[in-house]
């Protein structure tokens, strides 16, 4: 049931939340709102009706109420804040329960806990649950990786104690981890990975104590930053010995047993387009007009499981994996680089097993018939995407060197059109988010920032994946068997709800009913902000409101993408579900659809959906941080200068900025220094108390660089300030200045400074629930 918030009803819970201890009556709830006279108190009594109708209260003796203390027990995850607060997600229908300080147990962060519920939400305001942890089910954080900080000899000899590690990792920094004299010695300065034999308890509340397993590196030498990141994040970077040897024996090319069972298509013209740094190709396609008027388009994608068999040592790491991880200047794969860049990749002008999905495609961009089967083929060029753009945007030179190819290219992007248009039809939300392309010199120190341009060719192949994706989900589902889909829900209501406020507040007004959320909604909120300075604001907090996909066994359709039926089909070189459709059409197709095999897959579906999952959303915080880590390196010889940036969210504690070059940083409320500045939750903006200056998110903003921290992934920055801000800047910096030599003083004064101040730092630290 979704509460409309109310402010009276929210203060006089607030009241009891506070004491929930203590009786009240109701002209005490009525003196401490400083509200008085009839009317009011009718309200009051009323707003306590309400709250004891939904048993927040319970009345008690001579007219009193108290809060009601429901001895509520619940396990989720532990979310740790670097102050030591925390928070716990236990329920993804229930906002999450604040965890104070001194009631966290010392659990860390992603650890699994029970939490006994002392306060509860309010759901008429902004507050949620406040609970204490009463127990540790599991801890989350198997093993660290950080900076090895040495003792002396004489403490060595004095602890047992080579010395300690300090995580980078802002959440982890102040929980260090001391070394058993058991494992490895590292030397000052190296990055260490440690398995943490010991955790904080109540005598040692935050170190804890391990043994070094693994020396990364000097935190200095190139790529151990990076390295450090991936380890801490537990991505598997090395591959087994027993996996790479399972490697070595599967031949690079293919032999004479391999093409039964398959068409040969070898003799179609097929491509690959990729981009020019790519190296393991897993998609091909062709296409040519048919006689009526229709297009003959055909995506073959490379068959990894004719070579990744069940259960081998292959196909374990692969699971475990779960997909590729994509850093700045390097890839961890999924699968061992003899298979990815070798034979199951569709390397030009040679013959490799693929999996193939032809489908009829009219004018209209439906498919009107489609057949999916393992075949052979052979790339007859490597194109990039660079070179197709060129050829499509009529360069001479380029289309001579692709003469051959340049009509079916060119048909190409005519189908590419189309297949655009009838997904727009459908209310598809097509986002033009900004990529960098960070680029680096041989030591791993980055050089620029670009951004990625996405042209026609880059847009024409995403169609064609679209569509094979698609057509392969549908069919599967038609036939009732198992199946792993691609799944996008519909977004929360409540997450809708706030977009659409959002998007009021810039003048932009929503079409339909907050009751029937359609994707079309939100695609004619992006056509009407397109071009526009609020266009970036609005599609961050369009993608904010979305929920995230993932894979799932039943076909919930993606909302994205306005489609009913979709699954991953295209990249199993990098995907394991991809890998895991592939066995499935193989067996469906092979050995048919009987209860029997129908059963064998579902009991593996579950398991492969909720850990590739996992493994996605572990990856992409990989790759996140790695970027983060890269863009504060590239700005740190950079303090002190000034640069244009948009105001792209504003929270309780300052905004966030962000840069041409896709660099985001914080500029933190302390540093805005003219006025004293609060927070407008409705208006995301924050106001100065005396002058009414406005940030607004979405707003150009001027600012200049005071600190690039690459160690925590951080940037920040302070506003350009007019003239007559810097002189109001001096007169609030020298009104700060007394009463910090008030507070030394003491007396009335360092009261009224604790009264401003407090006020100040209860704005900064307390969290928003």
């Amino acid at each position: 049931m979704v509460i409309e918030k109310n402010k009276l009803i929210s203060d006089v819970l607030e009241i009891f939340r506070r004491e929930p201890e203590q009786k009240f009556t109701a002209q005490q709830i009525s003196d401490q709102l400083r509200l008085h006279g009839t009317p009011a108190y009718n309200r009051i009594l009323k707003a306590l009706a309400v709250l004891e109708g939904e048993n927040k209260i319970t009345i008690h003796d001579q007219n009193k109420f108290k809060l009601t203390i429901v001895n509520q027990l619940v396990t989720g995850n532990f979310r740790a804040n670097d102050k030591g607060f925390g928070f716990v997600r236990y329920d993804d229908e229930e906002p999450d329960i604040f965890i104070a300080r001194p009631n966290t147990l010392q659990a860390l962060n992603d650890d699994e806990v029970e939490v006994k519920v002392i306060k509860p939400a309010n759901p008429w305001g902004d507050n949620g649950a406040e609970g204490e942890v009463t127990r540790i089910i599991e801890h989350g954080l198997k093993q660290l990786v950080g900076e090895f900080m040495p003792y002396s000899d004489v403490q060595v000899q004095k602890t047992q104690l080579l010395g300690y590690i300090k995580s980078h990792e802002k959440k982890l920094a102040n929980n260090p981890v001391f070394l058993k004299d058991a494992g490895l010695h590292p030397q000052m300065g190296d990055m260490v990975q440690t398995e943490i034999v010991k955790y904080p308890d109540p005598k040692f509340p935050r170190s804890m104590v391990g043994i070094a397993t693994r020396i990364l590196g000097n935190k200095a030498d190139p790529g151990v930053d990076e390295m450090a990141i991936v380890y801490q994040k537990d991505v598997k970077a090395e591959f087994p010995e027993e996996v790479t040897a399972a490697a070595q024996e599967i031949p690079d090319h293919l032999e004479a047993t391999d093409w039964l069972g398959r068409r040969d298509l070898t003799d179609q013209v097929t491509v690959t387009i990729d981009g020019d740094d790519s190296k393991d190709f897993d998609d091909a396609v062709t296409l040519w007009k048919l006689d009526n008027g229709n297009y003959h388009l055909g995506v073959h994608i490379a068959d990894v499981t004719h070579y990744v068999q069940p259960n081998s040592a292959l196909d374990t790491e692969a699971f475990e994996r779960g997909t590729s991880t994509y850093l700045v200047d390097r890839v961890i794969p999924m699968l061992p680089f003899r298979l990815s860049n070798g034979i199951c990749s569709l390397n030009p002008n040679e013959a490799r097993c693929t999996l193939t999905c032809d489908m009829e495609i009219d004018g209209q961009g439906q498919v009107v018939s489609h057949e999916i089967y393992p075949s052979v083929i052979r790339s007859h060029a490597r194109l990039t995407y660079n070179n197709v753009n060129k050829v499509l945007e009529g360069d001479a030179q380029v289309r001579q060197q692709y003469a051959d190819l340049v009509p079916m290219l060119t048909a190409m992007a005519e189908l590419h059109e189309i297949l655009f248009a009838m997904r727009h039809q459908r209310g598809a939300l097509d986002f033009e988010e900004t990529e960098a392309q960070i680029i680096v010199d041989e030591q791993g120190h980055p050089t620029d920032i670009k951004l990625r341009e996405r042209g026609t060719a880059e847009k024409m192949i995403e169609s064609f994946m679209l569509a094979a994706n698609e057509t392969v989900a549908e069919h599967f589902n038609k036939l009732h068997v198992p199946f792993l889909y691609r799944v996008h829900e519909k977004p929360d209501s409540e997450k809708v709800k706030n977009f659409f406020e959002i998007a009021s507040s810039f003048g932009v007004s929503v079409p339909g009913s907050l009751h029937e959320v359609t994707p079309k909604m939100f695609q004619q909120v992006l056509q009407k902000v397109a071009g526009t300075p609020q266009e970036p604001v609005i599609t961050t907090m369009l993608l904010r409101s979305l929920q995230q996909a993932r894979y799932a066994v039943d076909p919930l359709g993606h909302f994205g993408l306005a489609a009913t039926y979709y699954t991953h089909f295209t990249s199993p070189i990098r995907r394991y579900p991809d890998l895991m459709v592939h066995r499935m059409i193989h067996s469906y197709t092979e050995k048919g659809i009987d209860p029997e095999i129908q059963n064998h897959w579902a009991e593996q579906l579950d398991e492969v959906a909720i850990r590739t999952s996992t493994c996605e959303r572990k990856s992409i915080d990989v790759e996140r941080a790695v970027t983060d880590l890269k863009k504060a390196e590239f700005m740190a010889d950079k303090v002190g200068q000034t640069f244009d940036a948009i105001i792209s969210s504003v929270t309780s504690f300052g905004m966030f900025v962000s840069l041409e070059n896709t660099v985001e940083g914080l500029v933190h409320i302390s540093n805005l220094l003219d006025d004293y500045y609060e927070f407008n939750e409705q208006a995301l903006s924050m106001v100065g108390k005396r002058t009414h200056h406005t940030y607004t998110m979405g707003d150009p903003i001027k600012v200049k660089l005071i600190r690039a921290d690459a160690e925590q992934r951080q940037v920040d920055f302070a506003p350009i300030l007019t003239p007559e801000q810097q002189k109001l800047a001096d007169a609030e910096q020298q009104r700060r200045n007394q009463f910090r030599r008030s507070d030394r003083r003491g007396g009335r004064s360092d009261r009224k400074s604790h009264q401003r101040t407090g006020k100040y730092e209860r704005h900064n630290s307390k969290p928003q629930h």
